[in-house]
């Protein structure tokens, strides 16, 4: 028993639990930037959860822009900001300096028709209206002598206006005799003036309204005999303007007489009969005019209710 040593205990494995093993402090350092110097997509590419997936295509930058800078409209703004007065006097100096766009404009703008066209010739009447002084006689030589430029304008307008609407032109009889009675009812409404040499402007003005009457009445003879002038009451209206006249638009009442075949009086010749117009049909004409035809047969005449 006491041949055997006695072997030494063998050491605590706890004894040196707290230390931790001695590691190489450059050994560390390389693997790091061996980690670090790694390309990242590389890495990326061995996860298998992103394996196939696109990345979004890299975005474009705004190019900044320099510091702010004026400049003029684009045509569309600009005009935009146009009044109806500035874009006439614009397309009046531009055919003034291009003649040869005078006549594309003119046919590719629309047609004016009566409202619009009566609807100008208002605002010219109003602007006339409007110059006459207060407190003076609207038909003295002082009155007329401060609207005298302001009547010349709506004269001019009427006159230049008045041949658009008359035949060739216009082939609507019921347009030709609509723009005619408004604008003839705009002359009635011009004064009298105090000086005859004043009434110039007046007289011609009806001179030349009553042709043009005149001129529309006969062409719109020649479709249905002239029966649309005396359906539409166009009759009566020439008449009326006759007698507000003055008479000075009896030339317009003959050719309604002419179209619609008037009878003279019993006591007057056959021969003052409109020429190319029978008895019979002129007598038919006749009792239309006076509402007459047809009473005897239907008992619709004065006494026939």
């Amino acid at each position: 028993m006491n041949s055997i040593s006695a072997l030494p205990p063998p050491p605590h494995l706890l004894a040196n639990n707290r230390l931790s093993p001695s590691r190489d402090f450059n050994m560390s350092a390389s693997r790091k930037r061996k980690a670090s110097e790694e390309p990242d997509h590389d890495r990326m590419s061995t996860s298998p959860t992103i394996t196939g997936r696109q990345l979004p295509p890299p975005r474009s930058k705004r190019t900044r822009t320099g510091a702010a800078q004026g400049r003029p409209l684009a045509l569309p703004r600009l005009l935009e900001t146009l009044s109806a007065d500035q874009m006439r006097q614009l397309l009046q100096n531009i055919c003034d300096q291009h003649p040869k766009l005078q006549q594309e404009i003119v046919t590719k703008a629309p047609r004016p028709s009566v409202e619009s066209t009566l609807q100008v010739l208002s605002k010219y009447e109003s602007t006339f209206q409007q110059a006459f002084p207060l407190g003076n006689r609207p038909t003295s030589d002082y009155s007329y002598n401060r609207v005298r430029t302001q009547l010349r304008e709506l004269i001019e307008a009427v006159r230049e206006y008045t041949p658009h609407f008359l035949p060739p032109q216009e082939t609507a009889d019921s347009i030709s005799l609509q723009y005619l009675d408004s604008v003839t009812n705009m002359i009635h409404r011009l004064p009298d003036w105090d000086t005859f040499q004043h009434q110039r402007h007046k007289n011609e003005a009806y001179d030349e309204i009553a042709k043009a009457w005149a001129l529309v009445i006969k062409e719109a003879a020649k479709r249905a005999g002239g029966f649309h002038l005396q359906f539409g009451g166009w009759d009566h209206k020439i008449v009326e303007h006759n007698q507000k006249s003055g008479g000075k638009m009896a030339e317009a009442v003959n050719e309604v007489n002419i179209a619609l075949g008037f009878m003279q009086p019993a006591s007057s010749s056959s021969s003052q009969q409109p020429p190319g117009v029978s008895e019979e049909r002129a007598s038919i004409r006749q009792q239309l005019f006076s509402g007459t035809y047809g009473g005897h047969q239907l008992g619709i005449g004065q006494h026939g209710w």
